[in-house]
């Protein structure tokens, strides 16, 4: 699994003009899941995310979590997070793992981090055509890869 986490002021997501989530102060997550990814890889993850230290504090330092701050968050699927562009210049996706695999894990994900948060947390709609507006804070953009757990 891979998730690029971006703290943001403001965040939202519209699919056919209709906007199906938007949050203010907190994080906008792009998550994309591969073949082999597990629910072992989801609560690693889950955890990783609610627990990071990416707010500031009252020093101005970034020692905060989402956690402590008590902001929001939506969750965005993006299966394009796993591209391949080491061969010619049309990426492969041969990485990403079908719907049948990433519906349930993308899910699993998003049920985690709600329990993770202890509150509600706004999605962006599977395999449509969205349009993801935000305000970066920082900018800070955080890529974690469960593969690797870096």
């Amino acid at each position: 699994m891979k998730a690029v986490i971006q703290r943001v002021t403001e965040a939202s997501v519209t699919v056919d003009q209709k906007k199906v989530a938007d949050i203010g102060h907190g994080l906008l997550i792009l998550l994309g899941v591969e073949h082999e990814d597990t629910l072992e890889d989801v609560t690693w993850l889950s955890n990783k995310i609610a627990r990071l230290r990416i707010f500031n504090d009252e020093n101005g330092v970034m020692n905060t979590s989402l956690l402590n701050t008590g902001g929001e968050a939506i969750v965005v699927s993006q299966f394009t997070l796993h591209a391949s562009t080491k061969k010619g210049n049309r990426p492969s996706y041969i990485k990403a793992a079908k719907p049948d695999i990433s519906i349930p894990m993308y899910e699993a994900f998003v049920v985690q981090f709600e329990k993770d948060l202890g509150k509600k947390v706004q999605t962006g709609i599977f395999a449509a055509d969205m349009k993801v507006a935000l305000l970066n804070d920082g900018p800070v953009t955080i890529i974690i890869d469960t593969k690797n757990k870096e």
